[in-house]
């Protein structure tokens, strides 16, 4: 069994974070997929959803088996090429941050307060898979493993510099 855990906290609002990664057309940032979106007969966002990657020698086609905006989804890949038995992926989204404070004395003595919120949302992303033995098994494991956590990688950090150009 394959695992996929990644972890990125971006400078931007639960919600944003969620929708952006939750919305299929940017599942494009990977640097394989050429189209990513839902699928023609896809009921739109939330559970049930259909969403297709498509790429080069690669397609996808995924069910969002649950959505809960904006803490989490997960996916189950129904039907692909190369063939992979997945397990399921989950993105889970939990808001972080601190606050910074300061402030002043004035010549009486009283302590008067500012500060400001630097939040952001961390982002959690495990997936499960392997691939029959008949498709390459462990073999093509090594290879989509590397090739699934640079795309995974790059998804993240598009939706992040996409968000906190954003926030700026």
């Amino acid at each position: 069994m394959v695992e996929i855990h990644l972890g990125r906290t971006i400078a931007a609002p639960q919600e944003q974070v969620f929708d952006w990664l939750a919305d299929p057309v940017n599942l494009a940032a990977a640097p394989l997929a050429l189209r990513a979106g839902y699928a023609r007969d896809s009921p739109g966002p939330g559970k049930g959803a259909l969403r297709q990657v498509i790429g080069p020698g690669m397609w996808f086609r995924e069910q969002i088996t649950a959505y809960d905006r904006p803490h989490s989804y997960s996916y189950l890949i129904l039907k692909s090429f190369p063939p992979f038995d997945h397990e399921g992926g989950t993105l889970t989204f939990t808001a972080s941050g601190t606050f910074t404070a300061s402030g002043t004395f004035t010549q009486s003595g009283t302590f008067t307060a500012s500060g400001a919120d630097s939040g952001g949302t961390h982002v959690d992303w495990l997936s499960h898979y392997t691939h029959p033995a008949w498709a390459g098994g462990k073999l093509l494991e090594a290879l989509s493993h590397r090739l699934l956590c640079t795309s995974f990688t790059a998804i993240l950090d598009a939706c992040a510099r996409s968000l906190e150009s954003a926030v700026r």
